[in-house]
């Protein structure tokens, strides 16, 4: 009875106790880091295999065939203007020197110039375009009322010529021509209707003397 009266328990130390929650608190806080970032990563491949799949790149494709009706609809306004012609731009080497001249008289609607299926950014509505990037290929020189003229498509793989079952897209999903991943593109035609097509074209690109094919800017 004398030994604890001369030497009584030791009480628990306050700072251990501070040191301990605090290195579970760390340890917590490091778990909570790693279910963040678990999560980040499934819904990024969530997202890409969304965009990926051939369901998707098929959604994309129609809503593109959308756009590129609209943009026939302003190219038939200004050629009524323009003795039957569509724009041309003397010494264009890309689509948006050709096809700005549609923008804001003819269009301010410049979101019809990004495929959906792109990763092209967003155009301001109604202001030109002409030193920025759209996602469509066009086929200067052409004049109103040839049904069967290509008037525009989805980015190409390149501006030559292409005979049937040549690649006009990407074969890869990566660029150039790849709008629509691996899923091909379309082209619209002088009284508008839209084709879809595989990479491979099912016809030819072979065009008259006077036009040239322009892709947007790489």
């Amino acid at each position: 009875m004398r030994d604890l009266q001369q030497n009584p328990p030791c009480p628990a130390n306050p700072t251990s106790r501070v040191r301990r929650g605090e290195a579970s608190a760390r340890s917590g806080f490091s778990r909570i880091e790693l279910l963040v970032v678990m999560v980040l990563i499934i819904v990024l491949m969530t997202l890409y295999w969304q965009w990926a799949s051939p369901n998707s790149q098929q959604r994309q494709k129609i809503a593109c065939q959308l756009n590129l009706e609209k943009i026939h609809v302003a190219m038939e306004v200004y050629a009524n203007d323009f003795g039957n012609k569509f724009p041309v731009t003397p010494g264009a080497r890309t689509s948006e020197e050709a096809l700005d001249v549609l923008v804001p008289r003819y269009t301010v609607d410049t979101a019809i110039f990004i495929c959906p299926g792109s990763a092209d950014s967003p155009l301001p509505a109604g202001e030109s375009f002409r030193n920025r990037k759209i996602s469509y290929a066009y086929y200067m020189g052409q004049r109103s009322g040839d049904a069967q003229a290509l008037l525009m498509s989805d980015r190409q793989v390149d501006t030559q010529p292409k005979s049937t079952g040549q690649y006009a897209f990407s074969a890869t999903g990566e660029p150039p021509g790849n709008n629509h991943h691996q899923s091909g593109g379309n082209f619209i035609f002088g009284d508008g209707h839209v084709e879809s097509s595989p990479a491979r074209v099912p016809f030819s690109l072979v065009v008259s003397r006077g036009v040239v094919l322009l892709n947007p800017r790489p």
